[in-house]
């Protein structure tokens, strides 16, 4: 019996969900749009208004953990941004080079970058891949952004990194337990932002994962399957 599934469907998603988070913590639109929208602007006595400090992407490293599909759509976004880029990968050696990204060792990673992306699948190996010995090897100013699989994290070590300020913060758009518990400790922190398993519900994305699952059940019909499962 074939088993076909639906291969890279949401790259393009994803990566953007990854830079949305990234945005978001180095501009705090939202936070801004808010101030302003409260009138906070409006009366201040100053022309230059802020809530929070604001951050350029150009010359901050990017490390991504995991270069299949999703990784690499990310690092051209990050080179787009001018950003520095570092990888982690199963299929590449250490000192190699993919055009500008440069490919070390986990802990040199985390230990370089300003921004660390997970894009790699769950495995006995990788699950939590970020725990309280990992976290330690972070930048104090550092982002952790999770748009992969939640038990990479080990969220009780995260959250303790986060509520000490070990690390800047995180961008979260998956966790362990989905939907997380109402108790979460999670949402009480002002210093991670967090989404409902989100990156693959984009109108194109879902259009283009039910295309695929047709043209699968097409190939299957006609006796030529694809996308097969070896």
């Amino acid at each position: 019996i074939p088993v076909s599934n639906v291969p890279c469907y949401s790259t393009s998603a994803v990566a953007q969900l990854v830079f949305a988070f990234i945005l978001e913590h180095t501009n705090r639109v939202a936070l801004h749009s808010e101030a302003v929208h409260g009138g906070e602007w409006s009366s201040c006595p100053n022309f230059c208004f802020w809530k929070s400090p604001l951050t350029e992407l150009q010359g901050k490293t990017i490390g991504i953990i995991g270069y299949g599909k999703i990784g690499k759509a990310v690092d051209k976004i990050a080179e787009a941004f001018s950003m520095d880029v570092l990888a982690n990968s199963r299929s590449a050696k250490v000192g190699d080079c993919d055009g500008a990204v440069r490919f070390v060792e986990i802990d040199e990673l985390l230990e370089k970058s300003d921004f660390v992306t997970l894009h790699c699948p769950l495995t006995p190996q990788t699950k939590h891949m970020i725990n309280k010995d990992t976290l330690a090897l972070m930048k104090p100013t550092a982002f952790l952004i999770n748009t992969s699989r939640g038990a990479l994290v080990d969220e009780p070590a995260l959250i303790e990194a986060l509520e000490n300020h070990q690390i800047a913060g995180a961008g979260l758009d998956v966790q362990e337990t989905e939907p997380p518990k109402a108790d979460n400790p999670l949402y009480t922190l002002d210093n991670v932002i967090l989404t409902p398993h989100m990156g693959w519900k984009g109108l194109e994305t879902r259009q283009r994962l039910v295309s695929i699952l047709a043209g699968n059940v097409k190939g299957f019909l006609k006796g030529t399957p694809v996308n097969v499962v070896s």
